[in-house]
């Protein structure tokens, strides 16, 4: 390995080591309370070593919801790519694709889609916004190729894929909010899968073609 690899290399694991530290931080203050001087403690460096990593806090907590979006990616192309599967398979699977998601980090999940509609985003540099919107398209347009291929076989009835998509991702991201909502006003045990399975369901039923539709 050469100077310059053995360099990336360390650059990068020691970016992991304060993407590490700020989760731990995240998860013990939130994010609010969150300052860059305890991240920095935590990963046991100075506040201006951090700095030569992330510009900010808020440019830090996005690179964590990189992660978040990249598997998504993943788990919705494995579902999307599957070519013996049909319409109602692909639903099906990207059900469990959601709930996988979820299961995979709650808190920046939850986190994200506030991240998502909130004036951070401005706050964040070119290149690493570029690349949350590219992820987040490349999620909706695999979702859209679902719905397209549904509409083509004549399961669904003809609407316009991403903007089923968008239903579909503001379903998703709905719910999980809501449900970190709930903690606050109620001591009930969270049933997020059970309410994930009962919209997909309403959500599905409602995109089917009827008896009449399907006729002549």
């Amino acid at each position: 390995m050469g100077i310059k690899e053995r360099k990336k290399r360390e650059r990068e694991m020691r970016r992991q080591q304060i993407m590490v530290a700020a989760k731990r931080v995240f998860i013990q203050k939130g994010y609010e309370k969150s300052t860059v001087e305890d991240i920095a403690r935590e990963a046991e460096l100075s506040p201006g070593t951090l700095y030569l990593y992330f510009k900010s806090k808020d440019e830090l907590y996005a690179s964590l919801c990189l992660r978040v979006l990249r598997f998504i990616n993943v788990k919705v192309d494995h579902v999307i790519s599957e070519e013996t599967t049909g319409y109602e398979e692909k639903q099906l699977g990207l059900l469990n694709a959601m709930k996988d998601v979820y299961a995979y980090d709650p808190l920046i999940l939850n986190n994200m889609f506030h991240l998502q509609s909130s004036d951070t985003l401005k706050t964040l540099s070119p290149d690493l916004l570029e690349e949350i919107n590219v992820l987040s398209r490349k999620a909706l347009q695999s979702m859209a190729g679902m719905f397209r291929q549904g509409v083509k076989a004549g399961r669904i009835i003809d609407r316009n894929p991403l903007a089923l998509a968008d239903i579909l991702w503001a379903l998703f991201s709905g719910i999980v909010l809501w449900e970190e909502s709930k903690k606050m006003i109620s001591a009930d045990r969270s049933h997020l899968e059970k309410t994930f399975e009962v919209a997909f369901d309403i959500f599905g039923r409602g995109l089917r073609k009827t008896a009449h539709e399907n006729s002549p």
